[in-house]
């Protein structure tokens, strides 16, 4: 593709022209996945970034210098995106035996605290009916059922990319919708 059909795809997609966004994570979509993938080396976690990545990718747009290549800045992204899921997994880790105290009371919960978490459950799964039928089924299958990307989009028969697309959007609309529930704290 030339500079000028990117730099006006580009444009398009910062507008929130979803055809563009589209064309444009399809245009990347492999190039960033085998970058994340061989520095995760697990197929779902690097989906995972991915996905992220092309979410910080289409909300940060419009911070994207023409004078850089476009590859290289979202290949930054995406090497930003995995140094912070290695730090997090890195905690994960040093926390581990404060994540078993965790647990250990979770088991001990009162009557009132185990109504809270079912009243934080239910506010979540109102929040996800609230959605688009489209949204609801991604959800659904990505993480109630625990499919992986290719299920889905055979399932839904859609392609691989649109899939993903969906799932992106449909985390970022329930997160928006929980926020403006006051469900985050």
């Amino acid at each position: 593709m030339k500079n000028k059909d990117l730099f006006s795809l580009i444009s398009l997609a910062a507008n929130k022209n979803q055809k563009a966004q589209t064309q444009l994570i399809n245009l990347f979509w492999v190039d960033v996945f085998s970058f994340v993938m061989k520095k995760v080396q697990d197929e779902h976690v690097a989906d995972e970034i991915t996905v992220s990545v092309f979410s910080k990718v289409l909300s940060k747009l419009d911070l994207y210098d023409p004078n850089f290549q476009f590859k290289t800045w979202i290949l930054t992204i995406a090497q930003n995106t995995i140094i912070d899921y290695w730090r997090k997994k890195s905690r994960e880790n040093e926390d581990s035996t404060d994540n078993f105290e965790g647990f250990k009371n979770q088991l001990a919960l009162s009557p009132e605290e185990l109504l809270i978490s079912e009243e934080d459950q239910k506010q979540i799964l109102a929040s996800i009916q609230s959605l688009d039928a489209n949204y609801q089924d991604i959800i659904q299958l990505r993480f109630f059922e625990e499919k992986s990307i290719k299920e889905i989009s055979e399932e839904l028969n859609i392609t691989v990319a649109n899939t993903k697309i969906r799932i992106m959007r449909a985390k970022k609309l329930l997160a928006a919708l929980l926020k403006n529930n006051s469900f985050e704290e």
